[in-house]
């Protein structure tokens, strides 16, 4: 039997690194919705990513996740393996899915995927925010420009371009 839903609350703002991705998709939301929350299905539809177990499901569809990429590193795009594990809220009703990292080099960053009608289909808006590392005097600076930009954004942008892409083929 699922676990009660995870409560992870709106995204907390006013975080030291902000980054943002999304895209808009020619189908409806809902198509969309059904291939974001179903996160044990992204390899199929996203070569970077190496694996991802929902390793306690709760009855929302989220749990606790674990999952694995890949992030080309320039300028011979070898692929850098890259891990994290992550509490996972899924709201139907206002089309969200929220993580909160709780392993891995990002623990403690927050991720919002936010679906809304747009006049061509769906607007996908992906949000992680964080403080960084709790590294003394350079947790923050690492977050802000290098682990955000180079890591995260890296992933999340091809995430949103597969899924969007998987989506509108009708996946």
């Amino acid at each position: 039997m699922p676990r009660p839903p995870i409560a992870l609350g709106p995204l907390p703002l006013g975080r030291a690194m902000v980054t943002r991705d999304g895209g808009v998709a020619r189908c409806t939301p809902e198509r969309l919705f059904r291939l974001v929350a179903a996160v044990e299905e992204w390899p199929a539809h996203l070569p970077h990513y190496r694996w991802v177990r929902l390793t306690d499901r709760a009855s929302d569809g989220g749990g606790i996740v674990e999952m694995a990429a890949w992030r080309p590193v320039p300028p011979v795009h070898v692929g850098w393996p890259t891990w994290w594990r992550s509490e996972m809220a899924v709201d139907a009703t206002a089309m969200t899915v929220r993580f909160r990292h709780i392993g891995g080099i990002t623990t403690g960053m927050d991720v919002e995927w936010a679906l809304l009608p747009h006049a061509e289909g769906t607007e996908v808006r992906l949000l992680h925010v964080w403080d960084g590392p709790r590294w003394p005097l350079i947790g923050v600076v690492a977050a802000t420009l290098v682990i955000g930009p180079v890591f995260v954004h890296e992933i999340a942008a091809r995430t949103v371009a597969g899924l969007i892409r998987a989506a509108e083929r009708g996946a």
